[in-house]
């Protein structure tokens, strides 16, 4: 994945996650596996999107999950999806405006409020394996949205690893096992 691709979206993020997982699958099998991964399959991150998101059954699938409201489909492409969301990520209130199409996520600028870029995709990798790659970049719109986005990160910054690895670890798992049959 090319960065100018990610770029296009958000160039300069005030916050980046990124993760990698690389299994002993090829890459259909990979991401056919991630989008197999439900939120009831990786228990600290996937309660901490239910609790963000109330109403989510835990036998949602991430796949499923980042294709309707709060997110907006951005681009999808082979073993790729991009996805948005917008609004006031630090409340216990629901705040995510409804975006209809990714114009719109480009347009965004409700004062206080952030701009969320979640992309997924698999990449080819040496020896026969492939790698799932996940990235997240956060962009506040105005000076208010940048100092409530610093608080929040000072906060939960620290557990992203902890969590934001999970899905990939369990599309993983499920790769090789479907692999070794």
């Amino acid at each position: 994945m090319a960065e100018a691709r990610l770029d296009s979206w958000i160039a300069a993020p005030a916050v980046r996650i990124h993760h990698e997982r690389a299994a002993r699958a090829d890459p259909d099998a990979l991401w056919e596996a991630a989008s197999r991964v439900r939120l009831r399959d990786t228990r600290s991150l996937g309660r901490m999107v239910r609790w963000r998101i109330p109403g989510l059954e835990p036998a949602l699938t991430y796949h499923d999950l980042f294709r309707g409201y709060p997110f907006v489909v951005l681009e999808e492409d082979e073993r790729l999806l991009l996805s948005g969301l917008v609004g006031r990520i630090w409340t216990l209130a629901r705040d995510y405006p409804r975006l209809d199409n990714p114009d719109a996520f480009i347009a965004w600028d409700g004062r206080g409020t952030v701009r969320v870029l979640l992309a997924h995709w698999v990449r080819e990798a040496a020896d026969g394996r492939a790698e799932l790659v996940s990235e997240a970049r956060v962009e506040p719109v105005d000076r208010v949205a940048a100092l409530r986005l610093r608080a929040l990160w000072s906060v939960v910054g620290p557990f992203q690893r902890l969590v934001g690895s999970e899905p990939l670890e369990a599309a993983a798992r499920a790769a090789e096992r479907s692999a070794s049959r």
